[in-house]
């Protein structure tokens, strides 16, 4: 197995402004194949009321990163190592019973398929409720009105009814509205959205994301966007990290990182996407290979087997040398940045358009 060293990037400080800092996190878990370094040496923030995109290939460690930050993996086959910092609360050394008291209150989580998230043995109602009455204390009565409140805000016509049906008698769209309904019950300052919109045709994924957009104004809450596609991305987050092989290639603002990225993967992510002003039956142009093994990571720049650019790092840097990343405007690439800069403006964007 390659050896994987913690030394890929910076000591990035906390931000100032953030309510959730995640530092330096190493995520593995124990297999009989081996360890499976799934998320390696990872930061970020998050501010509140802003929305954190995070996008990249399956695999790449995007929800375990997420349900990490809410303690919902299995400590007998998971390591975690390094720091989650919510409102300066530590959350990788905080036991269950603190944890049991942030999820669903001040952190939240839509997940991706809500029919297998909902329970079918309960009313959507119960469900919506159950949170409520658990971490406010309010009465039976009281969280039944909150889940019809709740209902109604997330567009679920006739609420106060449809709260004593079944997941099962709700469309997809409304089973999404009412896992969002669940996720908001008690107004939580960190609500992490793990691809809500994937199984929902365009019109009913215009209404949700336009409904998140709507509560986050409405509640000021962070929220972390996870997703394969750059359009949601674009529509919804105020910022994006690219994650590939379990780390962060490139960090920026929606605007640095979709009109002038300057990371080879990025720069795939992007160049793979159809376009509506491109001709009939041009083909698109798809990253090369395919993910690495986390069992077995490639040494040096995990992109490198893939990327088109290596050659124009001087010497075999890209394979003995894990690129570093800095604060802020992060890309972890060997390539200088005058390279970046030519590459981008002579290769990529015209073929973006």
């Amino acid at each position: 197995m390659t050896t994987v060293t913690k030394e890929a990037g910076a000591p990035v400080p906390a931000g100032a402004g953030a309510f959730l800092s995640v530092r330096d996190l190493h995520v593995s878990f124990s297999t009989e194949d081996g360890v499976v370094r799934a998320v390696d040496g990872l930061s970020f923030d998050l501010e509140r009321g802003r929305t954190l995109g995070i996008v990249g290939e399956s695999g790449s460690g995007k929800s375990v990163t997420n349900l990490t930050v809410l303690g919902l993996h299995n400590p007998m086959f998971t390591t975690v190592e390094g720091e989650i910092l919510l409102e300066g609360q530590e959350l990788t050394t905080a036991r269950e019973a603190e944890l049991e008291k942030l999820r669903g209150n001040k952190v939240a989580m839509i997940f991706q398929d809500p029919l297998t998230a909902l329970s079918p043995y309960y009313t959507v109602g119960r469900q919506i409720a159950e949170p409520y009455m658990k971490h406010r204390g309010a009465s039976r009565k009281a969280a039944w009105e909150r889940t019809v409140e709740m209902l109604g805000k997330v567009g679920i016509p006739n609420p106060r009814e449809r709260a004593k049906d079944y997941p099962h008698q709700f469309s997809g769209g409304m089973r999404q509205r009412a896992m969002i309904a669940m996720a908001l019950v008690c107004d939580p300052d960190l609500l992490i959205a793990d691809e809500p919109t994937t199984a929902l045709d365009v019109t009913v994924q215009a209404q949700i994301l336009d409904l998140l957009k709507d509560l986050q104004r409405e509640f000021g809450t962070g929220i972390i966007f996870i997703t394969h596609d750059l359009g949601v991305i674009a529509d919804m987050a105020d910022d994006i990290m690219v994650m590939y092989a379990g780390g962060a290639v490139e960090r920026g603002t929606t605007e640095q990182v979709l009109r002038s990225p300057s990371h080879p993967y990025t720069w795939g992510l992007l160049n793979s996407m159809p376009r509506l002003d491109s001709d009939l039956g041009t083909p698109l142009a798809p990253i090369p290979g395919t993910p690495p093994s986390l069992l077995s990571p490639p040494s040096g720049c995990r992109f490198h087997p893939r990327c088109a650019f290596r050659e124009r790092v001087a010497g075999d840097r890209c394979v003995t040398e894990r690129p570093r990343t800095a604060p802020d405007r992060a890309s972890a690439c060997h390539l200088t940045a005058e390279q970046k800069r030519t590459v981008f403006l002579e290769e990529i964007r015209p073929r973006l358009g």
